[in-house]
């Protein structure tokens, strides 16, 4: 899944570091919202539903963590909070409010870069476990819905079974990359002896036959011999 497709909100009310941090997302790919207050914030969150919220907590008007507590009503956004508060009771009280991460400044743009990346990665991996509202995924005409563990191709469901359902889902977590036949023997069974290759590959011609593609096609799910499968991406 291409960094550009996130859109991560900013709320941080001193101009130098927040124009900075913009900086640094929008040159690896990621779309940027940017807000200088916590009302600001709040707006911004419930109008534009960005995949991930940066907020520092000593904001103006209010202090970040009532936002956090704003945003943990109505969703599971991951939020990571960048603050100058440094002591341990702040960060324990940030974190159990709901906050995914914390992070002091001054911080280095590697770090911040991979704790987005981590945060962004537990979020999708939530959305299989069905613990993100609305959750879904979608390439071609093929759309997944997590809540519903129901996938349908232009509109129409495909009856699937459990362990089928639960393939595909594992690979629409994963779209883009190939998943080797033991880490999906390991997530899927939650074991992998030699002959579970076999059943897996019954499973996944089932699956093939169910979405309507030949086993010589890749249209949803790419088949690298040998090695594993993977979901393909949508190019939209």
């Amino acid at each position: 899944m291409g960094n550009n497709k996130y859109k991560i909100l900013v709320i941080e009310d001193e101009d130098k570091i927040r124009n900075f941090i913009k900086m640094i997302l929008e040159t690896n790919g990621y779309q940027v919202l940017t807000a200088a207050t916590c009302m600001q914030g709040n707006d911004m969150f419930f109008s534009h539903n960005p995949d991930l919220i940066m907020l520092d907590l000593g904001l103006p008007d209010q202090d970040g963590s009532e936002l956090i507590k704003a945003v943990r009503k109505s969703a599971v956004t991951p939020m990571i909070v960048l603050s100058a508060r440094t002591t341990e009771q702040d960060k324990v009280s940030a974190l159990d409010l709901g906050a995914n991460d914390y992070m002091t400044k001054p911080f280095g743009t590697g770090e911040l870069l991979a704790r987005i990346r981590a945060a962004l990665r537990n979020s999708r991996h939530s959305a299989i476990m069905g613990a993100v509202p609305g959750g879904t995924f979608a390439v071609g005409d093929m759309k997944i819905d997590y809540d519903r563990r129901m996938v349908s191709i232009g509109g129409r469901a495909i009856k699937l079974t459990q362990t089928e359902y639960n393939i595909v889902a594992l690979l629409s977590e994963h779209a883009g990359k190939v998943l080797t036949y033991t880490t999906i023997l390991r997530k899927v069974w939650g074991a992998s002896d030699p002959g579970s290759i076999k059943k897996l590959q019954v499973n996944m011609a089932n699956i093939r036959k169910k979405l309507g593609t030949r086993p010589d096609e890749h249209k949803y799910i790419s088949n690298e011999l040998g090695v594993g499968y993977g979901m393909l991406e949508d190019d939209a």
